[in-house]
């Protein structure tokens, strides 16, 4: 390797995924070791493996600590525009009871541990991700973000996993598009002042965030935003105005306030919401809606004639689903101009039995739909039957049928299912598949 020419070799050390492997590289040669202070990307993620030989008596005293493998890798680096250093999921087996110290070996947040490395290499690091190991961080209050934001001045993207952190000392950072943080402690205030100090983020990831009460984002030019809240009740509130994309899962706030005028892909999953306000969606093109009450956030909802591709799923669907109200007349009554719609397992067996009690009625607004994807679970092959025809009869436009199958159907009745729709539906194209929970849909033949 020593023979090919040094940008190539360069080129093939910044290919590694793991710098662990960039590690041993420096031992194997001066040429390499001296190439490797080019590369642009550091990556060091510790594993179970390395995690559960440090702490036995008999290997610990033959392993180097992470912390030291990872300054060495960024010592008299020239050029690192990419670093990340983090823990792996497999060392969330781990459980409080199986530590018995305080050790620090693993808390990346550190600030003092950030400090011997981060001021040498920030001056063309683009990209920072430090996922910190949850038992050693969660009760360590960390002021990391201060450190990053005093010297990171051209930093674009940032993610921090599993920590507690304080926003005190926080200088703006007008440069950062991205920032990710996931499974973290802050407070209402803290997401306050993030949103005064990152003025510029387009992308914005909050995961399993605790600690906010009543949290608000309001950012100018955030475009995209995937936001999964605790169960604690809480009133959101996001203010976006050039928001485009947004992945929201919560579960029982108390009320939710969305300004986003050109919001156009809207993923919205929720038990249960009192209070939904938001100003009319006039770009809302595609939405995916889960909750435990579709009939009730619908009412919410006071216009959905923009939206084209539509896909609802009712929350623990199996329980009680007697007492459900959704049916299909309520879902184009809010979503006239819908032409591609997919039902989830819940929301076709809630409309189904809403069909069964009190037929279809006929609604202009249907004519509009060329496309059904519906997973189905089948109680009454019959009643099924008659739904579905009583859909072709109503969605004279509709060209396209797929229809899932659980995989516990019986074969014989799924093989009659599948006979008769085609025969009853000719014009329609007819796909057939299988849904199971967990799994992504599989497309069969027809001759299941």
């Amino acid at each position: 390797m020593e023979d090919l020419p040094p940008p190539l070799v360069v080129e093939i050390l910044n290919r590694l995924t793991d710098s662990t492997d960039l590690a041993r590289c420096r031992l194997a040669s001066k040429t390499l070791n001296s190439l490797s202070h080019e590369v642009r990307s550091v990556n060091l993620l510790c594993n179970l493996s390395r995690y559960l030989k440090s702490r036995l008596p008999e290997t610990k005293a033959h392993v180097t600590p992470f912390k030291a493998i990872f300054n060495n890798l960024v010592r008299e680096s020239r050029c690192l525009n990419s670093v990340s250093i983090g823990v792996d999921k497999s060392l969330r087996e781990i459980s409080y009871d199986d530590v018995d110290d305080e050790s620090d070996d693993l808390y990346l947040t550190d600030v003092g541990f950030v400090k011997e490395w981060l001021p040498t290499i920030c001056g063309e690091l683009r990209k920072l991700s430090i996922s910190d190991f949850w038992i050693q961080s969660c009760w360590r209050k960390s002021d990391v973000l201060s450190l990053i934001s005093s010297c990171c001045n051209n930093l674009m993207e940032l993610e921090l996993k599993n920590a507690w952190l304080s926003v005190d000392g926080l200088n703006p950072m007008t440069r950062l598009t991205n920032l990710t943080l996931e499974f973290i402690r802050l407070e209402d205030e803290d997401l306050s002042k993030i949103n005064d100090c990152f003025p510029s983020l387009r992308v914005l990831n909050l995961v399993g965030v605790g600690g906010l009460k009543d949290p608000k984002i309001h950012l100018l030019h955030l475009q995209a935003c995937l936001w999964t809240v605790s169960n604690a009740p809480l009133s959101l509130t996001i203010s976006a105005p050039n928001l485009v994309s947004l992945r929201l899962k919560c579960v029982k706030p108390k009320s939710l306030v969305l300004d986003t005028p050109l919001l156009s892909d809207f993923h919205l999953s929720v038990e249960e919401v009192y209070d939904f306000r938001v100003k009319e969606f006039c770009n809302l093109e595609n939405f995916l809606l889960e909750s435990s009450s579709l009939c009730s956030l619908l009412g919410m909802f006071t216009s959905g004639k923009s939206i084209k591709k539509l896909t609802v799923d009712s929350l623990k669907w199996n329980e009680a689903l007697e007492t459900r109200k959704f049916g299909l007349e309520a879902l184009f009554d809010v979503f006239p101009n819908v032409i591609s719609l997919n039902l989830g397992p819940g929301a076709w067996s809630e409309a189904e039995i809403c069909f069964r009690k009190g037929g279809l009625k006929d609604r202009n607004a249907m004519k509009e739909l060329t496309e059904i994807v519906a997973h189905l679970v089948v109680y009454d092959i019959e009643v099924t039957l008659s739904f579905i025809y009583s859909i072709l009869d109503k969605c004279t436009n509709l060209s396209d049928m797929a229809l899932l199958l659980h995989p516990k159907e019986d074969s014989r009745a799924a093989s009659s299912l599948i006979s008769m729709c085609t025969t009853y539906g000719p014009r329609v194209r007819w796909r057939w598949g299988m849904w199971k929970e967990g799994s992504k849909d599989t497309w069969v033949s027809v001759g299941i």
